[in-house]
């Protein structure tokens, strides 16, 4: 596969595992790479030290290129980038911020940056900030998400229509029929994020890798809009949550329910009650666990089946 995806990052296939926090360490970034995709290691749960660890593993791990996901709201922000930018990654994806901050510093060290967005407004900023891709993520995603709510499907046209540097489409997005849909509303690429939770290279705990393969249809919802909006899988926490609604919380109310560490407690220590579980309504569609790179491989045949069979079709 050949287009201006592959061509950017120097990959094999327009697939970018996305950066999930307490999830996408050196190990799942290496696998999805090495995989023929583009692998993602999620910086915004990581300490400086840390961040520089998995940079140097996953550099030892695989000889194609990776990226880092850099949440633009990060304390350590300036210390996240100089990391980066000593340690020589080559490709850095933002989000939850302004990308015009760091855009230029980052490209100015040959660094290609791509923004993650979740609407219109905001990709013509991402543009404006000379971003080299964007990255356009659907209600349906997991993790934080746009306040708009506005589908996957809905919104790659959009933005399709909007800008004209490459785009990649998420949420929702967990197979190749869905990978080819979200090609032909105008996307040059996908990125996914739930379906690489359940693999046995994520840095995810197990308890909660097995909780989400036996996710049903329904069993996740976009929450904390007063906060941050993110879609959580739902538990204890998440019951909690709904009761403070009902009694009419305030947004100081619900911070405070939130606290901080929910989403280690969750996703990384495994505690299934009180923890965040942050996961896209694709798990509803994940029933086993598999090695990251038979996921790509997966996703990468039936996408060409189907485009063939479609090919083929008499209209």
């Amino acid at each position: 596969m050949n287009n201006t995806i592959t061509q950017l990052f120097g990959i094999k296939y327009p697939l970018i595992q996305a950066g999930m926090i307490w999830c996408s360490g050196w190990e799942l970034a290496s696998a999805v790479s090495n995989a023929g995709g583009l692998g993602i290691i999620g910086s915004g749960s990581m300490y400086p030290n840390v961040l520089r660890e998995h940079i140097q593993k996953c550099q030892a791990h695989t000889d194609q290129p990776f990226a880092v996901n850099l949440p633009l709201l990060y304390p350590q922000i300036d210390d996240h980038i100089s990391i980066i930018i000593e340690e020589g990654v080559k490709i850095v994806f933002t989000s939850a911020g302004n990308p015009a901050k760091w855009t230029s510093h980052l490209k100015a060290h040959n660094i290609t940056v791509v923004h993650v967005v979740s609407n219109v407004k905001f990709a013509k900023k991402a543009v404006d900030s000379s971003v080299d891709a964007i990255v356009a993520e659907g209600f349906e995603a997991g993790g934080h998400n746009g306040r708009e709510e506005t589908t996957t499907m809905c919104l790659i046209p959009l933005i399709r229509n909007a800008v004209s540097i490459p785009l990649i489409a998420a949420g929702g997005i967990g197979s190749g029929a869905s990978m080819l849909a979200a090609m032909a509303l105008g996307a040059d690429g996908v990125q996914i994020g739930s379906r690489f939770i359940a693999s046995p290279e994520s840095s995810a705990h197990q308890n909660f890798k097995d909780y989400i393969i036996h996710a049903k249809e329904g069993d996740t919802q976009l929450m904390l809009k007063e906060i941050t909006p993110v879609r959580l899988l739902k538990n204890e926490f998440y019951n909690q949550i709904v009761s403070a609604y009902d009694k009419g919380a305030t947004k100081e109310e619900l911070q405070a329910l939130l606290g901080r560490g929910r989403a280690k407690k969750g996703m990384f220590l495994g505690d299934l009650e009180d923890g965040e579980l942050e996961v896209g309504q694709i798990s509803a569609t994940m029933d086993t666990i598999k090695p990251a790179g038979e996921i790509v491989q997966e996703i990468i045949e039936e996408f060409q089946m189907i485009k063939n069979k479609i090919s083929k079709m008499v209209l």
